[in-house]
């Protein structure tokens, strides 16, 4: 986010306007009650120790409490991301909304949604950031607020039913506490961690399950407590790992480092390279043995890796073989076409099922909004199908249109 004039830069008034002028550019506010919200709240006063310019940039967050490493445990997101999943919500008049993940600005925006008929509660594992939340809430004139100090896995019962769920921590599992707290026309907004990929969904009731009627990208601080992630993460040499949330799939580092030391296989698809966030969702949710392929600079820079993996590929992984996806310039399939890098003994059957992978996903669902995630609370069936993802609490699947 840029302006012109110096002075503007040091007034929060002026870079809220500038914020609220780009969110619309940008398609992170399509409402009025949203863009009302993001007006009316001092953004600003909820980022008390970073400069005003950090608080209303868009796609920045703002570090609130950190570990002993240096890693982000709390944040306040970045003002599209916000912007978005609220516009997903549909947050109306008296409604009763519950946030897990508290920051304090975002519940500050509810409070504008739902107006003085309305009540919002926020809900955070973590006393440091409860508690300054409260303070910023409390400074800023938001006192109907409630903010709870529990684990968010919980939820907050005792103000159950609510219209909506808003979580801003990034979630592996969608708790019995949640679905049991939702009101029976009400809606869930989650960034909804999938196979080492996360998505903002919002789900709506569809009987006993949740249906989603949107989704986007999302990037989040994960979520503590009860329900932290279950992953597996191993490293198959220095700079080179795989990760993975799916106990089905075979992670044996040795193996997989041998592998790497085999000539490379290279497969061109024909199919074209194009929305890659939700061609990786594809590719994540219907690779049959999925990982996360993570490579540093010094290992792409060598050539061993492609540039791909540097933010984590998905990789088609064997005991003993590995394939991930590349890309070439090529005219023919509109500036990009896909294609697949293999290693291994299987190299040759791996590539081919991820190269028809590419290729039907170019062909059928190369759009925004193909996927559609359920998720079925309860016990995983028996058999659990190929291309359902277990969570402790119930299980994920998405149809493809």
């Amino acid at each position: 986010m840029t302006t012109t004039d110096a002075s503007a830069v040091r007034d929060p008034d002026a870079l809220r306007a500038d914020m609220l002028r780009a969110l619309h550019e940008q398609d992170g506010i399509k409402s009025e009650p949203v863009a009302a919200a993001f007006s009316a709240v001092p953004r600003h006063l909820f980022a008390p120790d970073a400069p005003p310019e950090l608080a209303y940039d868009l796609h920045k967050t703002v570090p609130v409490k950190t570990d002993e490493n240096g890693l982000s445990l709390s944040v306040m997101s970045a003002a599209h991301l916000q912007a978005v999943m609220l516009e997903q919500a549909e947050v109306r008049p008296g409604m009763n909304v519950l946030e897990v993940g508290s920051g304090g600005v975002n519940a500050a925006y509810l409070q504008e949604l739902v107006g003085s008929t309305g009540n919002v509660t926020t809900v955070d594992i973590d006393s440091d950031v409860i508690e300054r939340a409260r303070k910023c809430l409390d400074d800023t004139g938001y006192t109907q607020v409630k903010t709870v100090l529990a684990d968010g896995e919980g939820g907050a019962p005792e103000g159950a039913p609510y219209d909506r769920i808003i979580v801003t921590a990034e979630a592996w599992d969608i708790p019995p506490s949640w679905v049991d707290g939702l009101a029976e026309q009400g809606r869930i907004v989650v960034p909804l961690k999938v196979r080492g990929t996360t998505r903002s969904i919002a789900f709506d009731r569809e009987g006993s399950d949740l249906v989603s009627r949107s989704y986007g990208l999302a990037h989040f601080v994960p979520m503590q407590g009860e329900g932290a992630a279950e992953e597996r993460k191993v490293m198959l040499r220095e700079g080179v790992a795989l990760q993975t949330d799916d106990v089905r799939v075979p992670l044996e580092p040795q193996a997989l480092n041998e592998a790497l030391n085999m000539p490379r296989l290279e497969r061109w698809s024909g199919a074209a390279y194009d929305l890659p966030d939700e061609l990786e969702l594809f590719l994540t949710l219907n690779l049959p043995s999925q990982a996360r392929l993570h490579a540093s600079e010094n290992i792409v820079a060598s050539g061993l890796v492609e540039a791909s993996a540097l933010m984590g590929v998905p990789a088609l992984v064997s005991r003993d073989t590995i394939a991930y996806r590349t890309r070439r310039e090529n005219a023919d399939t509109d500036g990009f076409e896909s294609g697949v890098i293999a290693h291994g003994p299987q190299a040759e059957a791996l590539a081919e099922v991820y190269a028809d992978l590419l290729r039907r996903w170019a062909q059928n669902y190369r759009r925004r909004g193909a996927a559609t995630f359920r998720y079925r609370p309860g016990p995983a069936p028996t058999p659990l199908s190929k291309d359902a993802v277990l969570r402790r609490h119930g299980v994920v699947t998405v149809a493809w249109a």
